[in-house]
């Protein structure tokens, strides 16, 4: 028997793309395949968002900080990498929400905003009694009209009324996509609240018949937190994959610049003028690169619509003694009805205790709402003069921070606007049948959090695997 030897591209070097080749490498070795796989990205280093900066003392996350423990692709990939002795829970505490210029508790018993626990909702001040009303009213309000997308306002306001909305939920999920909910499609962001509402006739009662039972304050204060970090930092798992290729099989500063089909296998034209002939290809880079790549396959061309956001966070250190009325908590969230420009401010060192030494203070804002963009743009002592003034609203800041470390990520944030999930099954459909072996992974398709994107690359693996058996 002739046993022919197969090359498996991989563009793109940020955590979808290391972990399509870590799987990749670790099926053929096991089973013994003939396949090479060869990774490629456009930049000088891998990791993508992922960045930790280690100074002084402190760990200080450039990008993602940590991921959800419910989402098990990254806890996964942590073990099979031997190194689930680095994880850490987050620490528990209060958390926040700014509105009207004050700070109010997030209601326990609430999840992404909708309460299910409705008794310390309705003692929150939250919102206002007529709020507190048109909230509860959900539960009796009747089911939508079945729709194959709509925005997540559009939904969440039908059901709750503005006042929660515009109060605590958009800050909570719009900061996770770093985007307007009047825009961001529900079914390609939280399909399952559809699916409750449409069976249960209320988002209210099917949380409350399909979560877990709340736990009571003193099991609270036992639990460990929902989020995973570790102890040496985010990009400590980036270093772990990269070990795990030989030299040959990473390309650093390596742009794709065309691919074509040609009878059975695809033609890569690299940014150096090389050519690499793959028989498949797993593809993790943003949505925008795609019409350039593939020119010639026209159904690419809506991705050139798709918006992204921009963002930029600021690290700020300080001295204990340096801030006064310190927040009894873990952080806030900013209602975008405030005059604050920054969206959020963990407060790390009580957060994550690994990250800070003990007489210190380490805190960590965002800014970029979708109608203030511009902010991303001002030089970095712009931004950190915004931050300090939103900071000093809430507390009180005595000296200057010991350093500050801002970061930004420049239409770097894929926005999924209503028709999302439509347009990704069209244009996959097309792609099976003009570009067989050609998979999309990443933060621009079907999730942005990086257990979402690990588990594209599982996904996009297993498709490789069977398309060339």
């Amino acid at each position: 028997m002739i046993i022919i030897t197969k090359n498996i591209l991989i563009i793109g070097g940020g955590i979808t793309g290391l972990s399509a080749a870590y799987y990749l490498k670790k099926e053929i070795q096991e089973k013994n395949l003939p396949y090479n796989i060869k990774l490629v990205e456009a930049s000088e280093r891998l990791g993508g968002k992922i960045k930790t900066l280690k100074k002084d003392g402190f760990i200080i996350e450039r990008g993602p900080d940590s991921f959800l423990s419910r989402k098990p692709a990254t806890i996964n990939l942590i073990k099979s990498l031997g190194m689930e002795d680095q994880l850490i829970n987050n620490n528990t505490g209060q958390s926040y929400v700014l509105v009207n210029g004050k700070l109010h508790k997030i209601p326990v018993g609430s999840f992404m905003g909708i309460p299910i626990q409705m008794r310390p909702f309705l003692a929150s001040n939250l919102i206002s009694p007529v709020g507190k009303l048109r909230t509860n009213f959900e539960k009796v309000k009747k089911k939508s009209t079945p729709k194959k997308d709509q925005s997540l306002g559009m939904f969440f306001r039908n059901r709750f009324g503005n006042e929660l909305v515009e109060n605590l939920m958009e800050p909570l999920l719009g900061g996770i996509y770093s985007g307007d909910l009047d825009k961001m499609s529900l079914m390609s962001t939280f399909p399952n609240f559809y699916q409750l509402e449409q069976e249960y006739g209320s988002l209210i009662k099917g949380l409350q018949a399909t979560m877990p039972k709340p736990p009571t304050k003193k099991e609270r204060k036992k639990r460990p937190g929902v989020f995973y970090a570790l102890t040496n930092g985010f990009e400590s798992l980036v270093d772990e994959l990269s070990k795990q290729f030989k030299e040959e099989e990473v390309s650093l500063n390596c742009a794709v610049d065309h691919i074509q089909k040609k009878d059975e296998h695809y033609h890569v034209l690299l940014h150096n003028g090389t050519v690499y002939q793959a028989d498949s290809i797993v593809v993790t880079t943003p949505h925008d690169t795609l019409p350039k790549i593939f020119s010639q396959y026209k159904y690419f061309d809506h991705f050139k619509k798709m918006p992204q956001s921009s963002v930029a966070n600021v690290a700020l250190a300080f001295n204990k003694k340096a801030i006064h009325k310190e927040l009894d908590g873990t952080g806030y969230v900013v209602s975008r009805n405030s005059d604050f420009r920054i969206t959020a401010c963990t407060w790390t060192h009580k957060k994550w205790l690994h990250t800070t030494p003990k007489d210190k203070i380490l805190l960590r804002s965002y800014v970029g709402r979708p109608d203030d963009q511009k902010v991303v743009d001002l030089k970095d002592d712009e931004i950190i003069d915004i931050v300090l003034k939103d900071l000093n609203k809430t507390m009180k800041i005595t000296e200057k921070p010991l350093f500050t470390v801002v970061t930004r990520y420049k239409n770097k944030m894929p926005q999924y606007t209503v028709g999302h999930r439509e347009r990704l099954r069209e244009t996959n459909a097309e792609m099976n049948a003009s570009l067989p072996g050609v998979y999309l992974a990443g933060s621009s398709y079907t999730g942005v959090a990086v257990p979402d994107c690990i588990k594209q690359a599982e996904e996009a693996v297993e498709s490789v695997i069977d398309y060339l058996n």
